[in-house]
């Protein structure tokens, strides 16, 4: 199976808390449907590369890279960790362990997790290591980091909160793992106090910061269906925030948005996503599980527009960008479509391998990190 096409349909059964083994459903098998060839675009814009960097490969696992301020965090499953400016490394470590996770920073403090559960804490601004400390789980989501806290989602659905000082837990909050799952790389949002995360079986939880009490639980989608492959229904991707709303999407279930103030379903459709969402004031915009990317009304859930001509190339969770919303596919390319009306506007290379991390805005354009390590920053002109 090609390493880019576990982002979205790796299934993990989760034997015990300790112990997980998985099996996986591949598309582009030879007597499967085909990934759809890509045809030539007149582009309208110039999606134009900033600079270029590689930090190493991501081996079976997804790393994200972060932005702070200027700079971009990134890591690799070989233990390196870097961070970038304009393309020049301001510092770069060796950990000398595998990595499973990474990177979560808030610009001061930069976290990191090994393939053995032990999470490794550096300096934002010069990569010295503060602490490490063991936390008993698999853990494959990029840390979530602010001034306050440190909080890990480990694979058998625990959030683990760390104190940023030290490293001491502070708290784990513990939610029961069905008999099946997805593989799932999706993160969590701080924001307030509350750390929000999406789990299996379509709940969207808030949890408090200070002590790892749940403050609410919304369901995004409920399973169903007469087999345990066909009751998998888990939230996909990291919660998307706007105003007062909070936005998921789960596998073979709904997407829908939500009143965060009291819980009210703003909007619930059908809908199935192993990557995620993104939004802004008008539409949101996901990506199917069959990788045709959608856009909906933010406000109704109606449809849009539909652009299925990257079905099945294992596309990523949409970016967006102004005017535009970015997606990557398994062979390294970045597209860029129009946000009005999905039309692609231009197509650029991010470099060798998978593009199955999240892309980050940088400035007025936004970074990619590829599963063979390459960083490329690109600005929309």
């Amino acid at each position: 199976m090609r390493a880019a096409n576990m982002r979205s349909l790796l299934l993990t059964v989760l034997a015990t808390v300790a112990t997980a083994g998985c099996s996986s459903l591949n598309p582009f098998a030879s007597s499967g449907p085909k990934p759809a060839e890509l045809v030539d675009i007149r582009p309208s814009v110039e999606l134009r590369p900033l600079w270029s960097a590689n930090v190493g490969e991501a081996g079976a696992y997804v790393f994200q890279p972060e932005v702070a301020g200027d700079s971009v965090y990134a890591a690799a499953h070989d233990g390196e960790v870097a961070r970038y400016r304009d393309g020049r490394p301001v510092w770069s470590v060796d950990l000398d362990l595998p990595l499973s996770a990474g990177v979560g920073t808030d610009g001061r403090l930069v976290v990191v997790v090994s393939t053995a559960g032990e999470a490794v804490a550096l300096d934002a601004a010069d990569g010295k290591e503060h602490w490490r400390v063991p936390v008993g789980a698999e853990v494959l989501a990029q840390p979530a980091v602010s001034e306050e806290i440190v909080v890990l989602r480990s694979s058998d659905n625990r959030l683990i909160a760390l104190a940023p000082a030290d490293g001491a837990r502070r708290w784990v909050y513990q939610r029961n793992t069905p008999p099946l799952a997805l593989r799932s790389f999706a993160g969590i949002v701080l924001e307030s106090g509350v750390a929000l995360a999406g789990f299996p079986g379509g709940k969207l939880v808030a949890v408090s910061t200070k002590n790892g009490g749940e403050l609410w639980e919304l369901t995004v989608a409920t399973p169903r269906g007469a087999t345990e492959l066909e009751r998998v229904a888990d939230v996909a991707g990291t919660p998307v925030l706007g105003r007062r709303e909070i936005c998921s999407v789960t596998y073979q279930g709904r997407a829908g948005c939500f009143d965060m103030t009291n819980g009210n379903v703003l909007w619930s459709r059908e809908f199935s996503s192993s990557v995620g969402m993104d939004r802004d004031a008008r539409f949101v915009f996901l990506t199917d599980e069959v990788d045709a990317v959608h856009a909906l009304d933010a406000f109704s859930g109606a449809s849009v527009w539909k652009q299925d001509a990257l079905v099945r190339r294992a596309v990523s969770r949409p970016l967006v960008i102004g005017d535009f919303v970015a997606v990557g596919d398994f062979d390294g390319y970045v597209h860029l479509l129009r946000r009005e009306d999905g039309r692609f506007a231009a197509r650029a290379s991010a470099g060798d391998g998978a593009v199955a991390a999240d892309m980050r805005r940088l400035g007025d354009g936004f970074v990619v990190q590829t599963r063979d390590g390459d960083l490329q920053a690109f600005e929309v002109r």
